[in-house]
């Protein structure tokens, strides 16, 4: 995308002119009147259009004509079109801040008072082809959680998982673009291990913080593997409790972002398998 041409066409009185001669090419002294303009800055304008591509020009005896240059016009446009594909193309980034969004306004609507969420539950089922052993090493090594336990667009950037019970979890994620640390951090959730059944059943509490370090909610959270003749099935469950007024916009992302997280899991145990 050519720079030099968005820059010309920003200016409003640039733009004017580059609509009078969609319609036809035009000497200097007809497109000052019609933009009414003086004429030495719609020469001017003129010129820097012409620099930009956008028109070009030819003396007649006294005048000088100009006309507009299609070609730049309809390569900025598919320019532009590709950028709007790429956003807009189904099950994309802008997908998801499309459906946080709403699930935001529904969220922050119903927080009116403290413990508003509890007993919420979300519930999420994924199949692989991988065996319940090394399944179970990606919920629990925290060398293997840290591919995964994220949703998309975000790193791991912190991470302690004792797979014990009474075991110390911390969670922390910014940014996936975010490699030097500069920006804020994206969030921080601090909780235990509860229960730990080897290639079946692990479960745990985790608590997110709110900016000013306080609980945003807690949520007791089981995975239960269940062999299958051509893998696994991980069910899991997800059960709010402590819900703070302020918890709506973490508990708006569970669903969508925990759902991410399943997937990267799931494709990740397939490359593996």
């Amino acid at each position: 995308m050519d720079a030099s041409l968005l820059a010309a066409l920003a200016d409003p009185a640039r733009l004017r002119l580059v609509r009078l001669l969609a319609e036809r090419p035009r000497p200097v002294g007809v497109l000052a009147r019609l933009a009414d303009a003086r004429q030495p800055q719609t020469t001017k304008h003129l010129q820097a259009l012409e620099r930009a591509g956008v028109v070009i020009s030819q003396r007649s005896g006294q005048r000088r004509i100009y006309a507009l240059q299609p070609g730049p016009l309809r390569e900025l446009a598919d320019a532009l079109n590709r950028l709007a594909d790429t956003a807009d193309h189904a099950g994309g980034f802008r997908e998801t801040f499309d459906r946080y969004g709403a699930n935001l306004d529904i969220e922050r609507e119903a927080a009116r008072a403290e413990g508003w969420a509890d007993g919420r539950s979300f519930g999420f089922v994924r199949s692989t082809a991988a065996r319940p052993e090394l399944v179970w090493r990606h919920l629990t090594e925290e060398s293997l959680l840290a591919r995964w336990w994220t949703p998309d667009g975000l790193r791991v950037s912190e991470l302690v998982f004792e797979a014990r019970p009474g075991g110390r979890i911390v969670q922390g994620y910014r940014d996936a673009d975010d490699t030097d640390g500069s920006d804020l951090v994206v969030g921080r959730a601090e909780g235990a291990v509860e229960e730990v059944r080897p290639g079946e059943r692990l479960s745990y509490r985790t608590s997110p913080l709110l900016p000013g370090g306080g609980l945003a909610f807690t949520a007791h959270v089981t995975f239960d593997l269940h062999p299958t003749d051509s893998g696994t099935r991980l069910d899991v469950q997800w059960r709010l409790t402590d819900s703070t007024a302020q918890s709506a916009d973490f508990i708006a992302g569970i669903e969508i972002g925990f759902g991410q997280s399943l997937d990267r899991l799931t494709s990740i145990l397939a490359a593996d398998t």
